[in-house]
């Protein structure tokens, strides 16, 4: 009898024990990084770490969150990021990572020069070698978030062309040799890393972007948030592709005083390739 009532005891205290573990199981959740420059960052908005893409994912998904991107920062500046005790322990926990960069790449790279090069020389050199710089710097970030988690989902997001007119023009050039080089890196390195094509995405210059004429807006945000949803619907990662918005996005405002110069100076470089073609003609 004694025997039959520990037998009975041994098995409640199992029974007790599987349903625990099972219950912590599914209480874990997925841990969502996101690195990279401004756009990670969310510096279109005023409210930016609550209301930009990253934060809609998170909430929809119900996964934890943190978001280690940086305005400003090109793919050399991730680089040494990866170096941060606090960023490297992120990586280390994260199920699923999100990467925006390279914009910085051409604009922090002698901007008005590779602008001249472009619309007034039709000379995409400096382009091409900017481009192939960002492809080499992407393999190692890459590599060194591999280093320390093998397993994470990575998601590279291609750059959207925020600009219209020439200078739109110009940009269009330039990030499709990006964007073709994620492509291309991403086809060569298909272990678990995927292409998130925000490009395709942002094409209202008027809606999708904040009053700075480079970052995107809330509805540029939420953009964004659906397209990296789709994606990990896709993969099994997330039940919902229909964002949850728990903090509405407030858009940054710039004065028209401050965006201008940009399209004149644009407007200014056509003006001198129509002179420049005929006289390169000339001296050639």
């Amino acid at each position: 009898m004694i025997k039959k009532i520990t037998a009975a005891a041994l098995c409640l205290v199992m029974l007790f024990t599987v349903l625990c573990v099972g219950s912590s199981a599914q209480d874990e959740k997925l841990f969502y990084l996101v690195l990279g420059d401004s756009i990670g960052y969310g510096s279109g908005l005023k409210n930016s770490q609550d209301a930009c893409f990253g934060r809609i994912v998170a909430d929809t998904n119900g996964y934890d969150y943190a978001n280690d991107a940086v305005p400003g920062h090109t793919t050399k500046n991730l680089l040494s990021r990866l170096e941060n005790e606090s960023v490297i322990e992120d990586v280390k926990k994260a199920d699923i990572i999100s990467i925006s960069i390279g914009g910085n790449n051409f604009l922090l790279g002698n901007l008005p020069l590779l602008l001249f090069n472009l619309i007034v020389r039709g000379n995409t050199e400096q382009a091409e070698n900017t481009v192939a710089a960002f492809y080499d710097d992407l393999g190692t970030i890459i590599s060194k978030i591999r280093s320390v988690n093998p397993d994470a989902v990575i998601l590279l997001q291609t750059l959207y062309n925020p600009q219209t007119g020439y200078i739109g023009e110009a940009y269009e050039t330039a990030i499709g040799f990006l964007n073709e080089a994620i492509l291309k890196f991403a086809g060569e390195n298909p272990d678990g890393l995927y292409v998130v094509d925000v490009a395709s995405r942002l094409d209202d210059s008027e809606n999708d972007f904040a009053g700075d004429g480079i970052h995107p807006s809330a509805a540029g945000n939420l953009k964004i948030a659906v397209a990296v949803l789709e994606k990990l619907s896709e993969l099994g990662l997330g039940e919902s592709t229909e964002p949850v918005i728990n903090t509405e996005g407030v858009d940054i405002e710039v004065p028209f005083i401050l965006t201008f110069p940009l399209t004149l100076f644009g407007d200014m470089l056509h003006i001198l390739s129509l002179i420049y073609s005929p006289l390169a003609g000339i001296i050639g």
